[in-house]
């Protein structure tokens, strides 16, 4: 016959385990829901962010378009204006003058058009400067998805196997992804280069 003693520390001890459970399930769902939550803002986010890089990438493409168009302008009016000044030098009187007004035309729509390309020339870096700035950021978006995903499947793994120490491991991946997806959201420069190139 059992010690009545001993039966009591067995229902106490399995009260504790059960109680123990509870917490780390808890823990658990509510960590889920709170990265879920923060996740779906990200996406937002990140969402917003790459309809903004696809515009600046069509911006620059058109700008260098009308660079290049510019370009061609530009030497066929400067090419005119000296087929005129040569023409001129072979001409008299009237004839003469006449030519040099034309190359002058011609030369100072040129002057306009090599302005104008300029113009462009800095619209499309500005472009370029634009995508590499958000660009920054959609890979800020990017890390603290895959560390996010990546805690949350620990966290799964930790509600399965009961282990406290795991719910730990699933600790380090949410702060990363967190911290990650605050540099997304606040602008902040954080980058770390490496880890980028080698999700890329």
């Amino acid at each position: 016959m059992s010690d009545p003693m001993d039966l009591m520390e067995q229902i106490e001890g399995g009260d504790e385990h059960h109680e123990k459970k509870h917490r780390l399930n808890a823990m658990v769902a509510v960590t889920i829901a709170i990265l879920a939550t923060f996740m779906g803002i990200c996406k937002v986010k990140d969402d917003n962010i790459v309809q903004a890089m696809q515009l600046a990438q069509v911006d620059r493409n058109d700008h260098w378009a009308w660079y290049q168009a510019r370009n061609i302008r530009e030497e066929i009016l400067r090419s005119t204006a000296a087929q005129f000044a040569a023409q001129a030098n072979v001409q008299a009187g009237p004839a003469k003058q006449a030519f040099l007004t034309q190359a002058q035309t011609y030369q100072k729509l040129a002057g306009e058009q090599g302005k104008k390309k300029d113009d462009l020339k800095k619209q499309a870096e500005d472009d370029q400067k634009t995508y590499d700035r958000l660009n920054l950021h959609d890979d800020q978006f990017d890390l603290a998805d895959a560390a996010l995903a990546l805690a949350v499947a620990l966290l799964a793994i930790t509600a399965l196997t009961q282990k406290t120490w795991l719910y730990l491991v699933a600790l380090i991946p949410s702060v990363f992804g967190v911290v990650m997806g605050v540099a997304g959201l606040m602008g902040l420069s954080i980058h770390p280069d490496a880890l980028s190139k080698l999700l890329s």
